[in-house]
């Protein structure tokens, strides 16, 4: 099976593709920039120039011939008009394009989608969409293409991510953040500055992600157009910033005075219900968030290389991206 990654040096993409790689599937990268090691790599940015024009990316599907496409491109962050064209019209070219092909589309959503959760209520896919800010808005409008594609006779499923942790978490997202404080902590003796933690969120690790996005490229069939991908467990912010603190070594006081963050405003608690992607996909995390902060901290400097050089900074083609964020 020929699989063609868009965004494949992200955080995600990254797990993704060395999954893809282990399964023996025949892997092709597409991005805006060079990755090196990916042989036959194709430079397409869904968001530059040629945003919205179905044609170009026709004309890369063409020649990669793919038998199945993972969409790992997206932004968190940045003004609207960049989220825009990123979350939006990107997956609009990506969609009308496919639909003149027999692959299938694995299109990475976000929890963001859902907005404010009832506390102690797992949230299906079937729970109203009401996203709580422009970030989770323009993920859910390629949500919503991604679904009327499906209606229009395209082989697709959107993946409905939670809050990826493992290692390379970039330091845009909270766990990759508090790793390089409890670094620079442990260099200077200084205290670690973060946002509020008060919040409670699903954490699920990357390489379980990338498990669930295997399971659905080879999946017989795909019964619901949405999923959900996270662990099944609440587990609060704070007891997350505990546990890297104690697998980091670090004593160093960490103190909640920083600015909170846009794109986790007035959710204060989610958590994933993960019936659908069980039965569908066959699937389970199997990793739990200790082993996920261990080797988030074992992996060193990994991510604070990737959020300075690599398409998980900024404007991404990679996954979660942009500001820092809980969730």
């Amino acid at each position: 099976m020929r699989l063609l990654i868009i965004g494949a040096s992200g955080f995600l993409g990254t797990h993704i593709r060395r999954r893809a790689c282990a399964a023996g599937l025949d892997v092709v990268t597409a991005g805006r920039s060079p990755l090196p090691g990916s042989p036959g790599h194709r430079l397409a940015d869904l968001a530059g120039p040629t945003a919205g024009q179905p044609a170009a990316v026709g004309a890369m599907l063409a020649d990669v011939a793919p038998d199945a496409v993972v969409n790992c491109a997206g932004a968190t962050g940045g003004p609207p008009g960049e989220l825009a064209a990123v979350n939006v019209d990107g997956t609009y070219a990506l969609v009308q394009a496919m639909l003149r092909t027999a692959a299938r589309l694995v299109h990475l959503g976000s929890a963001a989608e859902y907005g404010p959760a009832a506390p102690g209520v797992p949230v299906t896919e079937q729970a109203p969409a009401r996203p709580a800010g422009l970030y989770g808005a323009t993920k859910l409008a390629g949500t919503r293409l991604v679904e009327l594609a499906v209606a229009a006779g395209l082989d697709a499923v959107v993946l409905r991510v939670f809050n990826p942790v493992g290692p390379g978490a970039p330091v845009t997202s909270l766990p990759g953040r508090l790793a390089a404080e409890l670094r620079r902590a442990l260099a200077d003796g200084a205290d670690v500055r973060l946002g509020p933690l008060d919040a409670v969120r699903d954490f699920v690790d990357a390489r379980d992600v990338a498990d669930a996005v295997l399971a659905a490229v080879t999946a017989g069939s795909l019964p619901h157009p949405v999923l959900n991908v996270g662990s099944g467990q609440a587990v609060p912010v704070r007891a997350l910033a505990a546990g890297l603190a104690t697998v980091s070594g670090c004593t160093a006081g960490v103190r909640e005075d920083g600015p909170g963050q846009p794109r986790s405003a007035d959710i204060p608690w989610q958590q994933a219900d993960i019936s659908l992607a069980r039965g569908d996909l066959g699937w389970r995390p199997r990793r739990d968030l200790a082993t996920s902060l261990a080797d988030l901290w074992a992996a060193g400097g990994e991510s604070a290389g990737r959020a300075a050089g690599g398409e998980s900074a900024g404007r991404a083609a990679g996954g979660e991206s942009g500001r820092v964020a809980v969730g």
